[in-house]
Formats: structure tokens, C-alpha cells, sequence
């Protein structure tokens, strides 16, 4: 037991969010299939912080797969992970908007998963579900039976009747978010924890870690990785302290292996930093060009690049890279310069080319230009 953890009548880890089988089109195959992966690996660190933090038991907040059908691969290795998980730790798994609870998906018994999962995992496959835990504390939880909705499933849970001082703990998988004339899918009120008797109402859907109200909170605790560029609060799953008086307290607890970010690189020297950064390696790197250099500094440019993206030989800096060299450009305002002590055949195939460049061909002529560039140096 840790320091400040003598009142503590209920430990949980709260997690959602997972979407097994995710694709990740955008990216390169080898590139889709690290981050694919990832999202199943990701779970070690998940049942580790359980483990660490000796939790009575993990919540699951739905969304879990990507889709109510996944492929083996993914139900199957999940249903391993979840037979190394200690007996007596129960697991809740929610069905979300995106795996919903529906004849024929992965939660039906005839599809497969069900059948491998150990007996201390529970699949909530009822509506207003009541599951007993540690010294009488109970959850209360209703899955996803559709992919979208309007009903508030949080609203819908069985109140506190009244004189009853037995820890409450909330589970569905919604949305927060509220504006005038907007339909959330599966909405869920910001006071419908109080309303409901709750002491903590776990939630997925948003990807982001967040907390509404204090007494009692509402949290969505973030996918444990991130599955988009700007997702810059996921990565994390929450661990509940609920006191004997039913006051909580949450921490919130990195797990993430890759870290998402995207930069626009305006000169040289922006682009000479970013490859000399150490913590590359561990990022999934979204790079946009938005620079013209003169042929040296292009050069060099490349070279950045290729190290970056790694060769046969040599190892990307990056873990996973998604470039845009569109951006990028060969400056030939001083081209003539650069030719000028070279052969007069080059220089009289530069100014040629120059010319088509600014008659309308840019591109082309810049590319010509620039191999030329390098086919001259090699030369000489």
C-alpha cells in the first residue's frame, strides 16, 4: 500500500478506447502495421499499471475493437492477453458505439472470443447491469447495442435509493460533448453522475484524457495510444482512489509507446534540429516542407531526409515517418552562378533548362536542373 492510501475503500483502472484492427491507410504498409500492433502491445503496459497500483479491478469503457468484426488476430490475441491477467482482479470489457453489442459481432458467443476469455473477465452484455465489487461497492454499467444513438445510457442507470451509502461506480460509453441544434451520438449529461447517485462514472469515445465536475467526476480516461495526428491528450489510462467516505481521487498514468506529432519545416536550420533531436525514435512523425533552397543547401536537405527515412544500411531516425516533400523546392535564382565554372556544354544545358523552367515547365526543369547539379559535381 502507498503512502495516502490507508482510507482507500476501492482501487480501479479505468481505461477505454483501444480500437483493435484499426487501419492507418495514410501511412506505408511496414508503417501500418507498427501502429496497428502497437495498440495490442499497448495493453502489457495497461495490466502492468493494474498490476503496479493493485487495483480491485479494470474497467474497460468500450470501443475496444475497431469494429464489431475483427480479425482473429486481434480477438484472439486480446483473449490472450486477458488470460495472463491475475483471477482475482475482475475485467469489465463495454461494448461501444464502434464494437456495439449486436447480433453477430464479436461479443456473440457464436463468434468465437467469448468462449476464450477466463472466467474473472465479464463482457457487460445487459442493459442496466449491477456487478458486485470489492466490500460491497457495486458497478453499474449498459453497453452500445447499435453503432449510433441518442438515448443518455448514464441517465438511464439505476438511481440511489435513498439513505444508501454504498459505493457507486458508473460505466457507459458516450459522448460529453453539448452544443445547441448538434446531436451527440450516445450523449451523455454532465450532471447525470450526480443525478444517478454515482461516486465515479467511467466513459469512453473521446480519445482525449479528461475530467468533468469534482464531486462526483465524469472522466474519459484517453486511448492508450493515440490514433491520429492532434490527439495530444492521449496515451493514458486513470487509477481511482475511492475513500471509505466516497470521496474520489484519480491520477492519470502515461502508457503510450508512440507519441504523434506533425511539423512544417521552414528553412534549413528548422530541418538540421529536427534530425538532431534524440526522441525521435519513439515518434510517429508527420514532417511537411515548406522551404526553397539554393542547389548546396538542397543537397544537404536530402541528405536530412535520408536519414530520416532510414536505407537498407541504415536505421530511420524516425519510428515512424509520414513526409511531404511537395513543399520542397530547388532554388535556381542564382544558377548560373552555380554552373559557372563548369564546362561550357553543362552551362549552355543549364541555361536551356532555365529557360523552360520559367517558360511554364518548373517542375520538371527544376528536377533536370538539379540532377544535373549532381551529375556535374561528380564529375568534376
Amino acid at each position: 500500500m502507498r503512502a495516502g492510501e490507508e482510507d482507500v475503500a476501492l482501487k480501479l483502472l479505468h481505461t477505454a478506447d483501444w480500437h483493435l484492427g484499426r487501419d492507418f491507410p495514410s501511412f506505408s504498409r511496414p508503417a501500418q502495421e507498427k501502429l496497428r500492433r502497437a495498440r495490442l502491445a499497448v495493453l502489457d503496459n495497461v495490466f502492468s499499471v493494474a498490476d503496479q497500483r493493485q487495483v480491485d479491478a479494470v474497467l474497460c469503457a468500450g470501443d475496444l475493437f475497431d469494429g464489431p468484426h475483427p480479425t482473429p488476430e486481434w480477438w484472439r490475441g486480446l483473449a490472450e492477453k486477458l488470460s495472463r491477467t491475475p483471477a482475482a482482479r475482475p475485467i469489465f470489457l463495454l461494448p461501444g458505439n464502434h464494437d456495439a453489442l449486436m447480433p453477430g459481432s464479436v461479443w456473440d458467443p457464436k463468434y468465437g472470443f467469448r468462449a476464450l476469455l477466463p472466467a474473472h473477465v465479464t463482457v457487460v452484455d445487459q442493459k442496466n447491469a449491477i456487478y458486485p465489487l470489492k466490500d460491497g461497492a457495486v458497478l453499474l454499467a449498459s453497453p452500445c447495442t447499435s453503432i449510433a444513438g441518442h438515448d443518455d445510457q448514464a441517465n438511464a442507470l439505476p438511481a440511489r435509493d435513498p439513505g444508501d451509502q454504498t459505493i457507486r461506480i458508473g460505466m457507459v460509453h458516450g459522448s460529453t460533448f453539448q452544443m445547441k441544434n448538434w446531436e451527440a451520438n450516445f450523449p451523455i449529461a454532465k450532471d447525470a453522475a450526480e443525478k444517478r447517485g454515482l461516486d465515479y462514472l467511467a466513459i469512453g469515445d473521446t480519445h482525449a484524457f479528461r475530467i468533468y465536475g469534482e464531486r462526483p467526476p465524469t472522466v474519459y480516461p484517453s486511448a492508450p495510444e493515440p490514433c491520429t495526428f492532434g490527439e495530444d491528450e492521449a496515451g493514458f489510462v486513470a487509477v481511482v482512489f475511492v475513500k471509505r467516505s466516497r470521496q474520489v481521487r484519480i491520477e492519470k498514468e502515461g502508457v503510450a509507446y508512440w507519441s504523434w506529432e506533425s511539423v512544417r519545416v521552414r528553412s534549413l536550420e528548422e530541418l538540421r534540429t529536427l534530425v538532431a533531436r534524440p526522441d525521435l525514435g519513439r515518434r510517429v512523425l508527420r514532417v511537411v516542407l515548406d522551404l526553397s533552397l539554393p542547389a548546396g543547401e538542397y543537397e544537404e536537405a536530402l541528405r536530412l531526409l535520408e536519414a530520416l527515412e532510414g536505407t537498407d544500411a541504415v536505421p530511420p531516425k524516425a519510428g515512424v515517418l509520414q513526409l511531404d516533400r511537395s513543399g520542397l523546392t530547388f532554388d535556381t535564382r542564382d544558377i548560373d552562378e552555380v554552373f559557372a565554372n563548369m564546362p561550357e556544354a553543362i552551362k549552355d544545358a543549364a541555361r536551356r533548362l532555365h529557360e523552360r523552367e520559367k517558360s511554364g515547365d518548373g517542375d520538371v526543369a527544376r528536377r533536370a536542373l538539379y540532377h544535373l547539379y549532381t551529375l556535374a559535381r561528380k564529375v568534376a
